[in-house]
């Protein structure tokens, strides 16, 4: 009995052009690519980071059409036409976007790495006014600003 294989000849390419930072990248791409490996092995683009590649953790969050995305969920090829925005499309030239600012001045960075995904959340929340929440809590959303995010510092003096 043959057993199937995942071979890349078994891949459907299809060319896409996906509007990132502002501006268009014309990409020839496996159907199967999530939006996150577009960005950051097609692209270059590793200021958004793949954490738990499962949608829990919120590392992986950018901007779609404004709206905070985990793109470790979605494919690529779903978003030709809409606006992708990453950590690395929100400084105009040298000035910092003020949220990033504010991380440096306030020294948010714990160890870093959920940074880019933390602000894009915060950057996504502050411009649809939604309620920030955490689905991981049932204390005061007020405590817990971190929407999408989860790591190890973030919630790091609940006792649940």
């Amino acid at each position: 009995m043959s057993i199937p294989t995942n071979t890349a000849t078994d891949a459907q390419l299809v060319a896409v052009t996906l509007r990132i930072n502002g501006a268009d990248h014309a990409l020839l791409l496996d159907t199967r690519v999530t939006l996150l490996d577009a960005l950051r092995e097609h692209l270059g683009l590793t200021g958004t980071k793949k954490g738990c590649d499962h949608g829990a953790c919120g590392a992986c969050t950018i901007l779609v059409d404004g709206k905070p995305t985990l793109s470790c969920l979605t494919l690529a090829v779903m978003h030709e036409g809409q606006e992708i925005t990453t950590i690395e499309g929100l400084a105009q030239g040298e000035q910092l976007h003020p949220l990033q600012a504010a991380f440096i001045v306030h020294d948010a960075f714990q160890c870093g790495y959920c940074t880019p995904g933390q602000i894009m959340s915060a950057i996504g929340r502050q411009r649809s006014q939604a309620r920030p929440s955490c689905r991981y809590h049932t204390t005061s959303p007020a405590r817990h600003r971190g929407d999408g995010q989860w790591c190890a510092h973030w919630c790091a003096d609940d006792d649940g």
